[in-house]
This record gives C-alpha cells, structure tokens and sequence, in this order.
C-alpha cells in the first residue's frame, strides 16, 4: 500500500471521529432523548455506552436530530402476533 494513502485513510478516519465525538457530547444528553422517547430515561451508563456508535453513525443521527422524526414502528411477525394477541 502506498504510504501516502496509509496516511489519508489515518488522517480521514481520525477526522470522522473527532468529528463524532464533537457532535456526540451534545447527542447523548439532548439528542437521543428528542428522536427516540425510550432514550429519555437513559442512565448515564446507558449514554456512555452509545457514545461509540454515535461517533461512527454521527451523520444519520445529525440528520434524524435535525429532523426532529420519531422512531418508526417495528413491523415483524412478532410484533403482529402480539398486537393481534392484545385485542379483545
């Protein structure tokens, strides 16, 4: 491999990152709790331990944040089974 792109894919990769991290802080004690309300009650153990992901998936969680949108529903076999076993 080519030392110059070593270098960039580094400097790239620790860019994405750092720029994760900053955006991170503010997401794991405001943002998480607006775009998904099970997030709310988050512990601090809870928001430490989504702070990795959120660092990598920064972009689509900026982009959820933003648009303020909730959480889709979960549509499996399961979830039907059990929506059709709670009606009377």
């Amino acid at each position: 491999m080519n030392p110059e792109l070593a270098r960039w894919i580094v400097w790239s990769s620790l860019a994405w990152l750092g720029l994760g991290l900053v955006f991170g802080i503010p997401f794991v004690l405001r943002g998480a709790g607006r775009i998904d309300p099970d997030a709310q009650q988050g512990s601090p153990g809870f928001r430490l331990l989504i702070l990795p992901g959120v660092a990598v998936l920064w972009p689509l969680l900026l982009r959820r944040w933003l648009a303020g949108t909730p959480p889709r529903e979960e549509r499996s076999p399961h979830r039907r089974a059990a929506s059709r076993a709670a009606q009377p």
